[in-house]
């Protein structure tokens, strides 16, 4: 098989590094904040999702590559790279995002704030009126939760928790006669607002000071009768991952619990400094948290810049801000009252954030509230505690429901969560179990079981994203709704394995990893490859978060020799390269990164002009496909099929707006309208659908197609 080099791979691989994509992936997001199209509030809130999509990736991959290299392993990755010269490529290429990202807010960001009104400033060029308020509100709501850290030799360098932001403070203090130089630590409280807001009555701007600099400027209240000789902004990011061995643990939520304790204070992986932090200050902090020159990121400008996230949820200024949008409920349940009735008639599908998730809590709640309703199953990932949520499968239990809770303890960043709201589930009666030992149950799957007059049957929804309403409003999605016998039986069948001690005795319809989605989605790749060698319509389309499984890319290489026309629409990481003459010329990639976050997960399969179309909740990723319990239902009615194939894929497709294509060589370029042709903004256009659909008369009495809509100028 051909092996093109790239400046971006390190010897003649036909594969991306998974790191480096991600990276990439990570660019991208940083654009929408260079981008002068881009209202100037949402600019700012992809500069922070940016930053905070950085800080995991120091936590879970940027920690895994050390740790191999720490184990001695030399093993060379699908692309050619050994961990440690991945690391090296990694930082290198996370320099230059830094260099990126806090010119953007230095020369950019600030500056454009600053004539919008919204400014931030320095303690020492402020007046008399705002240094008094802001003394009393040190007093009173800052100094209080304060605890200075002295460094010596009675008192070790502290154990500071990860992304905690703090002030190393050098200092000089007589004792007995003998003059000292001595450093202490501050850690910035994270209880309390990283901006502080000026007390400036009667003015419309919204003036801000950094909580580090005004403690900072108070110091000396903290140390008093020594000298401050200068203080810096400093950061450590620590390894997050969970390290457990579910078979040896006897309680798992226990276990679990520990170890989320524990990641506050796991190994040191990167050190980030403010730029005026003087050598012999940075030299110190990489002694005490046993960090190299490698790991020091010198920061010209706010350290964590998450919490600048505090200035977009403030609510102000809309004309800084994309247009407001509330999701109508979706054409197919407007003024329905029973679902369960909608639902026998037809499968419905949804798609979020442009249709409301209300419909999916209203399942839920209908179910536990419906005297006919017998039993509820679900498998909670990440609900973010919502009341709705869990308020329904507590009510279902009061209503005497069996009721039956799937929870994934571990899904990252998510563990507090999902623990405290299965300890309160377990409290109000609800069945709550973790799953099978050594698999994240990433499944998205709610089955109500309901006496109707005419029998026991079986309802279900099935979803590509959480269950949450919070992220469903930005996060793009797809839900089925339905009561077809076959996907019942599948779900209960998964169910009690989930629940129970059986084996996999296989399914009708759904594709569930890990027992053979993987096997199945090549088997489907195949047979498009045979379809188009034998001169038959052969085509994919395949929309999801990454693809990293390396035998589905070889597949999809080997489909493409074939003659198989291959579009992809991956948001992240994608190791396959795209475009490469007599390897992959007939696959194009594209990312689309917009106002909400792309992540449903569909397949089409050409299937010589009898379609088959897949969704579901796993990316073709070796840990989705072999580690996790991940579902994917085809979707079986043909009006849905079409509405996904037509109205979906086909217009994100067309996207040349916020679409990237992505090169062979690793780059990603705007695709730009053709000459003489119209801009399409896929995300735009979806809302201009539900729009229509849901007021025809405001829009001439009729429906319209999608893929006549155009792009809406943005203010």
């Amino acid at each position: 098989m051909p092996k093109p080099t790239s400046a971006n791979s390190p010897g003649a691989s036909h594969l991306f590094n998974r790191e480096l994509s991600w990276l990439e992936f990570n660019q991208r997001v940083l654009d929408e904040a260079l981008d002068p199209e881009t209202p100037l509030l949402e600019r700012v809130k992809f500069f922070c999702i940016a930053s905070s999509n950085l800080d995991e990736f120091f936590e879970v991959r940027v920690a895994t590559l050390k740790q191999e290299i720490e184990e001695g392993s030399g093993r060379r990755g699908p692309d050619g790279r050994t961990p440690a010269e991945t690391l090296r490529d990694v930082t290198r290429r996370v320099r230059r995002f830094i260099h990126d990202a806090y010119a953007c807010w230095r020369q950019t960001l600030v500056p454009a704030l600053a004539r919008a009104g919204i400014r931030f400033h320095d303690m020492d060029r402020l007046n008399a009126e705002d240094r008094s308020f802001l003394g009393h509100y040190f007093n009173a709501e800052v100094l209080p939760v304060l605890t200075p850290l002295a460094v010596d030799p009675s008192h070790p360098f502290p154990q500071l928790l990860n992304k905690s932001l703090n002030l190393i403070v050098r200092l000089t203090a007589t004792h007995t006669g003998e003059v000292r130089r001595r450093v202490a630590v501050v850690q910035v409280p994270r209880v309390l607002p990283r901006l502080v807001r000026l007390n400036r009555k009667g003015k419309t701007t919204q003036d801000y000071v950094f909580l580090a600099d005004l403690i900072g400027a108070h110091l000396s209240q903290l140390f008093p009768g020594t000298q401050i000789e200068g203080w810096w902004a400093f950061r450590v990011t620590r390894n997050s991952e969970l390290y457990l061995d579910e078979e040896e643990v006897p309680n798992l939520l226990k276990a679990v619990e520990l170890e989320v304790h524990n990641r506050r204070k796991g190994d040191g992986v990167r050190l980030e400094v403010a730029s005026d932090c003087p050598p012999e200050i940075r030299g110190e902090l990489l002694e005490k948290t046993h960090l190299t020159e490698d790991d020091l990121y010198v920061i010209d400008g706010p350290l964590n810049p998450t919490r600048l996230m505090a200035i977009v949820d403030e609510g102000s200024s809309p004309e800084l801000r994309d247009p407001r949008f509330v999701a109508p409920t979706a054409a197919s349940l407007l003024g329905v009252t029973d679902l369960f009735e909608a639902i026998r008639k037809r499968d419905h599908l949804l798609h979020h954030p442009y249709e409301s998730f209300n419909s999916v809590v209203e399942f839920l709640e209908q179910a536990a509230a419906d005297p006919k309703v017998l039993a509820i199953k679900q498998t909670l990932y990440r609900t973010g505690g919502d009341q709705r949520i869990i308020g329904a499968l507590m009510e279902a239990v009061k209503n005497g429901k069996q009721v039956t809770a799937v929870v994934e303890l571990k899904a990252r960043f998510d563990e507090a969560n999902n623990i405290r709201w299965a300890r309160a589930l377990e409290e109000a009666g609800v069945h709550v179990v973790y799953g099978l030992v050594g698999y994240k149950i990433h499944c998205k799957m709610a089955l109500v079981v309901r006496a109707d007059e005419d029998g026991i049957r079986r309802y279900l929804h099935i979803g590509t994203g959480n269950y949450n309403p919070t992220t469903a409003r930005f996060y793009t999605d797809l839900s089925l709704l339905t009561c077809r016998p076959q996907f019942g039986e599948d779900a209960t069948n998964l169910f009690n394995l989930l629940t129970g001690i059986c084996q996999f005795q296989g399914t009708q319809k759904f594709v569930v990893a890990h027992f053979q989605m993987h096997d199945r989605v090549l088997e489907l790749i195949h047979r498009e490859a045979t379809h188009a060698r034998a001169g038959l319509p052969a085509r994919i389309i395949a929309k999801m978060n990454a693809l990293v499984d390396e035998q589905i890319i070889e597949a999809l290489y080997r489909a493409s020799e074939a003659g198989v026309r291959i579009d992809l629409i991956i948001r992240g990481v994608c190791c396959l390269r795209p475009g490469v003459p007599g390897l992959s010329e007939n696959i194009s990639v594209r990312s689309i990164v917009d106002r909400f976050l792309e992540h449903a997960r569909v397949w089409s399969f050409e299937n010589a002009g009898q379609p088959e179309v897949f969704i579901g909740s796993a990316d073709w990723m070796p840990r989705n496909l072999f580690r996790r319990i991940e579902v994917a239902v085809p979707i079986e009615d043909g009006i849905l099929r079409d509405r996904i194939l037509k109205d979906i894929l086909a217009v994100q497709l067309n996207d040349t707006v916020k679409a990237r294509v992505l090169q062979p060589d690793g780059t990603s370029t705007r695709p730009g309208p053709a000459k003489g042709a119209s801009a399409h903004r896929s995300q735009t256009e979806f809302i201009a659908q539900v729009e229509a659909a849901a007021n025809p008369v405001s829009h001439g009495g009729r429906r319209r197609d999608i893929a006549t809509l155009r792009v809406r100028k943005q203010p």
